[in-house]
C-alpha cells in the first residue's frame, strides 16, 4: 500500500493525554470509535505524555503514574494490542526530531491564530502557559500524526482546526521539499451525548463524571444523586425525557426495547425518577462490569501494561524511524 495514496491509505493515528482516569464521556466520545475501527484500519494509538507536559510541566511526577492507568482503561474498554499499536509518545524519539524539523517551517502566526490557544490561556489562567511548548504544541501534534503518514485521523468537530493546521504544515513541507507527506483526512467522531451528572459537560475537573473503573457502590451513589427533569417537582408531575439528565444515559446503556417504557413512565408520571435511576444503575453496572473485570487483570500483574507498551513502542519506532530517515534523505540531511 502506498503511503501517498489516500484512497488506499487506511492508517489511523490518534492519541490521548495521560491526565487521570477515563470516564464514560471518553468512552462514548472517543474510545468506542477507536474500538470499532481497529478491525478495519491499521491503527496507531499513543499515550501523549509529552503533550501532558505542556500544562503539567511544573509537577510532572503525576504523569508517570497516569501513563499505565490510561493503557489499562484503553484495553479494558476493548482496544486490542494484537490489532492496534499502543505506544508511548516519549519513548519514540522520532516524534521530537520531526517536531524540531517541522518547527523550522511553521510560521508563528499560524500558531497564534489557533482557535483554542487564547481560549486555553484564559481557561487555565492559574497556570503559567506563556511558554514555547504551549504555543508550539500544534507542531508537536502535527509531528505525531505526519510521522506515520496516515490517511485518516479520528477527530471531533472541535478538533478540526487542529487537523487543518496539520494539513497546512504538511502542504508547506511538501511545497519546500517535494511531495512526501499525505494530507490526512478527518474521520469525524460523533460527539458524546452524555452530559455530566449535574447537566454540565462531563469532566473530571467538575467532579461530575462516572469513571470506567467506577466501583458499583460509588457508581450507584452518583447515579442516585443525578439531576432529573425540572418539570417533575412532584411524583405526579409529568416530565419530558428530552429535558432529563438521565435519558441520554438510558439511550446509550439501557436495552433499547425498554426505552418506550421509560418515555411513557416519565411523560405520564407513572414512573418516579427513583425508578428511572434504579434501572439506570442496573444498565450501567451491566456495561461497566466486564470493563472492570478486564482492568483488574492488569491490577494483579502491573507488568502486563508495560509489556504492551514495550511491544507497541518497538512497532511504532520501526515505522517512525523508516519514515523519518526517508524524509531526511529527501532534505539531504543525512551525515
Amino acid at each position: 500500500m502506498s503511503d501517498n495514496a489516500p484512497k488506499e491509505n487506511k492508517r489511523i493515528v490518534s492519541g490521548m493525554r495521560p491526565t487521570g482516569a477515563l470516564h464514560l464521556g471518553h468512552y462514548f466520545g472517543v474510545l468506542k470509535n477507536w474500538v470499532n475501527i481497529q478491525d478495519s484500519h491499521e491503527c496507531f494509538f499513543f499515550v501523549a505524555d509529552w503533550h501532558a507536559l505542556t500544562t503539567e510541566y511544573a509537577d510532572p511526577k503525576r504523569i508517570k503514574g497516569f501513563v499505565p492507568e490510561l493503557v489499562k482503561d484503553w484495553v479494558a474498554a476493548g482496544l486490542d494490542p494484537e490489532k492496534s499499536v499502543l505506544f508511548q509518545q516519549s519513548q519514540v524519539k522520532e516524534h521530537a526530531e520531526l517536531h524540531l524539523l517541522l518547527s523550522m517551517v511553521t510560521p508563528v502566526s499560524w500558531l497564534e491564530r489557533c482557535p483554542t490557544y487564547k481560549d486555553q490561556l484564559q481557561e487555565l489562567a492559574a497556570k503559567e502557559l506563556n511558554t514555547y511548548g504551549f504555543l508550539g504544541y500544534p507542531v508537536l501534534m502535527a509531528s505525531d500524526i505526519l510521522l506515520y503518514k496516515p490517511g485518516f485521523v479520528p477527530v471531533g468537530l472541535d478538533q478540526l482546526p487542529h487537523l487543518e493546521l496539520t494539513r497546512e504544515i504538511a502542504r508547506r513541507a511538501n511545497h519546500l521539499y517535494g511531495n512526501f507527506f499525505p494530507e490526512p483526512q478527518a474521520m469525524l467522531t460523533p460527539d458524546s451525548k452524555l452530559p455530566g451528572l449535574d447537566g454540565r459537560k462531563m469532566s473530571k475537573s467538575y467532579g461530575n463524571a462516572i469513571g470506567l473503573s467506577e466501583e458499583p457502590g460509588a457508581m450507584k451513589k452518583k447515579v442516585m444523586s443525578m439531576l432529573t427533569c425540572e418539570k417533575r417537582a412532584r411524583l405526579t408531575d409529568p416530565g419530558d425525557p428530552k429535558e432529563c439528565n438521565l435519558f441520554p444515559y438510558h439511550e446509550l446503556l439501557t436495552d433499547p426495547a425498554r426505552l418506550p417504557e421509560i418515555v411513557d413512565g416519565c411523560t405520564h408520571a407513572t414512573w418516579g425518577c427513583g425508578d428511572c435511576k434504579k434501572l439506570l444503575v442496573e444498565s450501567m453496572n451491566a456495561f461497566l462490569e466486564p470493563v472492570r473485570d478486564r482492568r483488574k487483570a492488569f491490577d494483579k500483574d502491573p507488568k502486563l501494561v508495560w509489556d504492551i507498551l514495550e511491544a507497541g513502542n518497538a512497532k511504532a519506532r520501526a515505522r517512525a524511524s523508516r519514515n523519518l530517515d526517508a524524509l531526511k534523505k529527501k532534505l539531504n540531511f543525512i551525515f
